[in-house]
């Protein structure tokens, strides 16, 4: 009876456990890399460094050359961040779906190895 019961919470409660499981450890990668401020923020200045023009035609030029050089730092680095995010979450997605195909099959495997154990 204790053998149906642990079989009927593997394929049940246990497959849905996975699951879920998956499902948090996507929302902790997406929690942890902040991907919805990242892509609000893909064009900001790194670090809020700004620049302020000052009253010459130069000083307004290079105000402007700094803002754009602060942007492009503040591009890349979020674009590589986003990057490495997405590679986790395609890490994460794999061992999912990994793990959603060998739970079924972990308790069959437990017992032909036990029988082929015993019969050599």
């Amino acid at each position: 009876m204790i053998a149906f019961e642990i079989l009927t919470w593997w394929y049940r409660q246990g497959w849905a456990q996975v699951a879920k499981n998956a499902k948090q450890r996507f929302r902790k990668v997406s929690y942890l890399f902040s991907l919805p401020i990242l892509v609000r923020t893909l064009f900001a200045p790194w670090h809020r460094t700004i620049s302020y023009p000052g009253a010459g035609i130069e000083a307004q030029l290079r105000a402007m050359g700094d803002n754009l050089v602060s942007r492009m730092v503040g591009f890349a680095v979020r674009s590589l961040v986003l990057l490495t995010a997405g590679i986790m979450l395609a890490a994460c997605a794999i061992l999912a779906v990994a793990q959603l195909v060998i739970w079924p099959l972990l308790p069959p495997a437990i017992i032909f190895s036990v029988i082929k154990g015993i019969v050599g």
